[in-house]
């Protein structure tokens, strides 16, 4: 059976609300309680997961379009690791990112998500367009023109959302970081 892909693209609203919905959901499936923020743009985080008393703050990103834009608004002179540094630091040293990427998902099926740490990113922005850096986390992307040109990008395999990689996390923070 052929699954239809929807389409249309819905507005960068209905993107942001619905990969929290989606974020909350898969981490109340493996067992957390979820607190979700109200009110336009809440500075760092979106969801705050707790499971005994471990609290977890977690920012999502929802995309449709195979990137998520991150430090655009921090680069100055073609400068992109430098960007990546001062997005990094504008983010706690245990906030995590959910990347929730809608391209090419049906409705009726699952959108994938990612998992990072906010330090595991910024590596990431570094790396891409060999070394070149960039402002964008990109799901998978090949560049064919400019100084990247032959370069590919993809988000690491084990930033994959599943029980195990949020446990990873959480096993990597910092003594006294976990509790509320």
């Amino acid at each position: 059976m052929t699954v239809a892909v929807q389409s249309e693209r819905i507005t960068s609203r209905n993107v942001g609300v619905a990969a929290e919905a989606i974020a909350a959901a898969q981490f109340a499936r493996i067992g957390f309680d979820i607190s979700v923020q109200y009110g336009a743009n809440q500075p760092e985080y979106d969801l705050a997961i707790v499971q005994g008393d471990t609290l977890m703050k977690v920012s999502v990103k929802g995309s449709q379009d195979g990137g998520w834009g991150l430090s655009q608004s921090y680069l100055k002179d073609a400068d992109y690791h430098k960007a990546a540094d001062d997005w990094l630091g504008k983010h706690g040293r245990e906030t995590v990112l959910c990347f929730v990427q809608f391209q090419g998902v049906g409705i009726e099926e699952m959108p994938r998500l990612y998992l990072a740490q906010a330090h595991e990113v910024a590596a990431v922005l570094k790396a891409t367009r060999n070394g070149l850096g960039d402002t964008i986390i990109h799901e998978r992307k090949a560049w064919v023109r400019g100084a990247a040109a032959g370069s590919e990008s993809s988000i690491p395999a084990d930033w994959r959302f599943s029980k195990l990689r949020v446990d990873e996390i959480l096993s990597r923070r910092e003594p006294g970081a976990s509790s509320k």
